[in-house]
């Protein structure tokens, strides 16, 4: 099982699309046994008396028009003891690179990295929040997502048996 968490500055708009999307497309490609998804925020902006915020209406919008219904998920903050819980932990952008490991007192297992790295164009994801341009922010996850999900198919082994070929 592969335990990967999305992260993101507020854990509303970026990291929960693609924690929704990453996982959809595990799913069709009858892979979806093989990998517990979830986010998480960089910072508790989002959360108020231990209760996080919705996913943000916009992103909200979009991943229903694709068939994903984020009813439910709330704002979560990244934890030090999630390093040893998860398996990769995968950015937007170099600041939230940055807050993960300062957070994790470093990287020593190397588990941090960028989204957009899994993709022959690394950059990072822009923020819709300050863009306002969620049609770009989801084209970039959607991309990510699927270099990542190619990533895992050529280089990681599941369960003694590698899912290249299962795409």
């Amino acid at each position: 099982m592969i335990k990967i968490l999305f992260i993101c500055h507020g854990n509303i708009c970026r990291s929960p699309m693609a924690e929704f999307v990453f996982r959809k497309m595990a799913v069709d490609a009858g892979l979806s046994d093989h990998f517990i998804i979830a986010s998480a925020a960089t910072t508790d902006e989002e959360i108020w008396n231990g209760c996080g915020n919705p996913v943000y209406p916009p992103v909200e919008q979009l991943l229903k028009a694709h068939g994903m219904d984020p009813d439910g998920k709330r704002a979560a903050l990244l934890r030090r003891s999630d390093y040893s819980r998860y398996d990769y932990f995968i950015g937007m952008d170099e600041e939230n690179l940055q807050d993960m490991k300062r957070i994790f007192h470093g990287d020593p297992a190397h588990k941090c990295s960028l989204l957009m790295d899994y993709t022959p164009n690394p950059r990072p994801v822009a923020d819709p929040w300050y863009t306002r341009d969620f049609q770009k922010t989801w084209n970039d996850v959607d991309e990510g997502c699927r270099g990542l999900l190619a990533f895992f198919r050529h280089t990681e082994m599941i369960w003694g048996n590698t899912i290249e070929g299962r795409l």
